[in-house]
């Protein structure tokens, strides 16, 4: 959530930097004025409440003194129903104000390209050699089926499209790949969590899924009580410090999490309906910090680095974007993007996140920490992935590819794979 004070104190500022992200000026000058309203309604009830105090003692006064208060007392009752029709006012005002506030993104960093085209996203760095082959690479989707690690069939069968069943090396696979970079988090220093995978409301509202997102996630109901499937394990991660006073000598906080991500993926109609790239259940490494706000750039440069390893260790080619203002999620403030080779589709695909929040999501989630001074300050937190699993197998599917159908184990998986250097078809 953003802070109302810098908005208030720089409209034109603010504009300008919400106008990146989509936002209409007209929206930003409704809050306004509803906040100027909801502040001369607060002024006017306590000078009303510090009237009513006075009429009470000069109530009390009369009393003891034995004189007739009838007509204070009088005044005191409508003092009293002004106060209740000024609080009401004042409710109502300040539910319209925090719905637009809620749901405004956060403001772009200065180094962020501004546009709200995804195609101005601006490239860092190449790094690895894209594969090339003596034969027509084919999509993940047709080496799995073909050497029987992926159904898609049955999944539809059992769950609907979007969905797909791992078997035998396949299955293997995916849990050499996300125990070695759970491995590669853990000697980096990130404390490895276990998380749980259904959160309410509040926690979603913290990390700002929810009131905007809510048509994107899968909610269940159980005797009255709503919880969500998680779309990521950024959700409990960060929420695991809601409401929280944290010492600031223990910040950075670093933190990662496997669990599977629940998307309804509402808004992608027609897009990768085949293969791993756009499911509805898929598994993925999380990694989160929590840090003082002077340390967040940094972190988030180590944070990109930590999910970039993982690439070049798989020896996979990728190259690393600075997402457009209009393209980046609703609470970063600086995305980079990790993309990687896809053969068969010639281009490169999303493979991992990295965003540094500021102190939009702990002003939300309320994650504060003492200073050197003793002063309470809202942390910032940040997020990557690190990597999303499916699109790993993918990757690997397709860039170490055989001519004659098998796939090549790259080498940092193969002891995860307890020696196995090669899938081929049984």
């Amino acid at each position: 959530m953003l802070d109302l004070k810098l908005i208030r104190q720089d409209p034109d500022w603010a504009k300008t930097k919400l106008a990146a992200r989509g936002i209409k000026p007209e929206e930003i000058d409704e809050l306004l004025d509803l906040d100027k309203q909801r502040r001369a309604l607060l002024v006017e009830t306590e000078e009303l409440k510090a009237k009513r105090n006075q009429v009470s003692q000069d109530i009390a006064k009369m009393k003891r003194n034995k004189e007739d208060a009838s007509e204070q007392i009088a005044a005191m009752r409508t003092v009293g129903q002004q106060i209740g029709d000024l609080d009401k006012q004042f409710a109502d005002v300040e539910e319209k104000s925090k719905y637009i506030l809620v749901r405004l993104p956060n403001f772009p960093d200065d180094s962020v390209p501004v546009s709200l085209d995804e195609k101005d996203a601006r490239e860092e760095r190449r790094v690895g050699d894209i594969p090339t082959f003596s034969f027509k690479p084919k999509a993940h989707w047709e080496i799995g089926e073909d050497l029987g690690i992926l159904d898609f069939e049955n999944a539809a069968k059992v769950s609907g499209s979007r969905f797909v069943y791992y078997r035998g090396a396949g299955a293997r696979l995916e849990r050499a790949v996300y125990n070695f970079m759970l491995d590669e988090h853990y000697k980096e220093g990130y404390t490895e969590v276990l998380p749980p995978y259904l959160v309410n409301d509040d926690s979603m509202f913290g990390t700002g899924q929810f009131p905007k997102f809510v048509g994107d996630s899968y909610t269940v109901t159980n005797e009255g009580s709503d919880l969500t499937l998680i779309p990521t394990a950024e959700v409990p991660l960060v929420n695991y410090y809601r409401d929280s006073i944290i010492d600031g000598d223990k910040l950075p906080i670093y933190v990662t999490a496997l669990s599977p991500a629940f998307r309804s993926e509402a808004g992608s109609a027609g897009r990768d309906t085949r293969g791993l790239i756009r499911m509805h259940q898929f598994n993925k490494v999380e990694m989160v910090k929590v840090t003082k706000p002077e340390d967040s750039w940094d972190e988030l440069e180590k944070l990109t680095a930590n999910a970039e390893s993982l690439l070049k260790k798989l020896g996979l080619a990728y190259h690393v974007i600075t997402l457009a203002s209009g393209d980046a999620s609703f609470t970063s403030a600086k995305t980079y993007d990790l993309e990687v080779w896809l053969p068969a589709q010639d281009t490169y695909r999303e493979i991992s996140s990295c965003s540094n929040c500021t102190d939009f999501q702990a002003r939300r989630a309320q994650i504060r920490y003492r200073d050197d001074k003793g002063k309470l300050q809202f942390a910032h937190t940040l997020n990557g992935s690190g990597l999303a699993v499916g699109r790993t197998v993918a990757a690997i599917l397709e860039n170490y590819q055989n001519e004659d159908g098998s796939v090549t184990i790259p080498e940092v998986l193969v002891p995860y794979m307890h020696g196995e250097t090669k899938i081929a078809k049984a």
